[in-house]
């Protein structure tokens, strides 16, 4: 399905010297529902605290996010006796080790953990096996945030591989093997593993649902349906977002012999030209994409390729929830606000990007 692309673009000034013929916009693309939930919630601290608030490594992977949230007094830490007692304190997207969250709490501030909920899903499935005897093989990338926290949660029966020859080399085990991943692997990445630690491992266990991030999955997929009609594809997101090196890992793969991994639009090349496909990894703004396009000015306009609709909503971290169920109760007995009057929070139907957008202004 395609349709005529409406998003207000932000003027960057366009490369005239470019003939850029066409944009094609990969949808979904962007924000996926837990940077929806982790971005919102910060927000939701930098308005409700005195500065500073701390938050425990990067909110998300994408520097133009961070920025934003450190002009207005966030401090991003990497250790989270960093934090001084009693400072209000984030946990990332990504997921924290088990004594990270508990020396977060055992600090006396005011903590709010925004894992995303996929991710949870995953340290409780180490969990589970890990009790019953399963050696856990994790397939992901050493030294990711979210690879580093599922990890610590059963760090004496987990081993970590990223590719064929880990498995190969991988020991054997005298407990029987389940197989977890990284949310934000590409399918590519994560298949070849799967085969070969399947081969070496025939009565391995794996959960019934799939580890692998929907959010990513179609990302990709929307990117794949356009890669082959593009002369170039831009994609929008950070080096340190594995989602978003995955998808330029897709372009290159899908044959397209120009691939551009960009921060922003002033890192576009000046010579391209032709068919541009446009996509944006799950911790990119819109605005950047918006600003991408403007600075293509494509001559016959941009076309969007929606391969579906995503509806999924994370709401506010537990301890967000109460503390703003608290802050309503309030103001409704400060105001004597009727029962029969009281409006439900609207957090569902509003954007991630329109509140990053008003942070700024």
């Amino acid at each position: 399905m395609s349709l005529l692309y409406t998003q207000p673009v932000i003027t960057t000034g366009s490369l005239k010297s470019v003939s850029v013929t066409q944009v094609l916009l990969a949808s979904p693309r962007g924000f996926c529902a837990g940077v929806e939930m982790a971005i919102k919630a910060l927000a939701w601290m930098v308005r409700s605290f005195e500065p500073p608030v701390y938050c425990y490594h990067e909110i998300v992977h994408n520097q133009l996010v961070v920025d934003r949230f450190r002009s207005l007094g966030v401090v991003f830490v990497d250790d989270v006796t960093e934090v001084p007692e009693g400072r209000p304190l984030m946990l990332s997207a990504h997921g924290s080790a088990p004594e990270v969250v508990a020396e977060a709490k055992k600090r006396g501030g005011y903590v709010v953990n925004a894992v995303c909920p996929l991710v949870t899903k995953v340290h409780h499935e180490v969990r589970v096996r890990s009790d019953k005897g399963y050696r856990i093989v994790y397939v992901g990338h050493q030294g990711h945030e979210e690879a580093v926290g599922t990890m610590a949660v059963a760090p004496k029966k987990i081993n970590l591989v990223s590719e064929i020859s880990d498995v190969a080399a991988l020991p054997e085990f005298d407990e029987p093997i389940a197989m977890l991943a990284q949310t934000t692997l590409s399918h590519r990445d994560w298949e070849d593993v799967l085969e070969a630690t399947k081969a070496r491992f025939p009565d391995v266990w794996m959960p019934g649902r799939s580890d692998l991030c929907f959010a990513t999955t179609n990302r990709q997929s929307a990117l794949a349906s356009i890669a082959e009609r593009c002369d170039a594809v831009v994609v929008i997101g950070s080096a340190n977002s594995s989602n978003t090196m995955a998808l330029a890992k897709l372009a290159e793969a899908s044959g397209c012999t120009q691939v551009f991994r960009v921060n922003a639009a002033d890192e576009l090349p000046n010579d391209l030209k032709g068919i541009i496909g446009v996509t944006a990894g799950a911790s990119a703004p819109e605005e950047l994409v918006s600003a991408v396009i403007e600075r293509l000015s494509p001559d016959e306009g941009v076309e969007e390729i929606r391969i579906t609709d995503e509806d999924e909503y994370f709401p506010p971290p537990r301890e967000l929830r109460e503390l703003l169920s608290t802050l309503e109760t309030a103001v409704h007995a400060l105001l004597a606000v009727p029962v029969s009057s009281r409006v439900a929070p609207l957090d569902r139907e509003i954007a991630a990007s329109e509140v990053l957008a008003s942070l700024s202004d």
